[in-house]
């Protein structure tokens, strides 16, 4: 079985409904893709939650960073993840522990291992090597 992403309508959906964003990964270096996809969550309204185990403690974009996405005390709607392929089963596994609803990997990262262990507990929102920006831009 290989995963797909849901259609156009159920990301554009997720996208609505979402107010408070986990980004995993988020640098503090203004260039970074991350960091900026981050600033332009917040343009659109989104709280965001930096989650970088390196910077917990530390503020970016104006909002504290956490060590772990389970630190997180907020209902967290979407997780934004920035990191390498490899890593996204460690994920998934994070974001199990979590009330998180949808669990994003950016565009250019996917891992079966983490979409099997993800509908294996009966989660099944998952997109995967997509882009939030671009997608963000579509609504408007």
């Amino acid at each position: 079985m290989s995963f797909e992403n849901p259609s156009e309508q159920v990301i554009q959906q997720y996208l609505k409904e979402a107010k408070n964003i986990a980004v995993i990964g988020l640098s503090n270096k203004e260039d970074r893709t991350s960091y900026k996809i981050a600033e332009i969550l917040q343009e659109h309204g989104y709280r965001i939650f930096p989650v970088n185990p390196v910077l917990a403690g530390q503020t970016i974009l104006g909002e504290p960073v956490y060590a772990r996405l389970q630190d997180i005390s907020e209902e967290i709607d979407i997780v934004d993840i920035f990191r390498r392929s490899e890593f996204l089963p460690d994920v998934a596994k994070d974001f199990l522990e979590t009330n998180a609803k949808v669990y994003w990997a950016q565009l250019g990262i996917e891992n079966e291992e983490a979409a099997k262990i993800l509908q294996t507990a009966g989660r099944t929102d998952i997109v995967m090597n997509r882009c939030i920006k671009i997608e963000l831009a579509k609504m408007t």
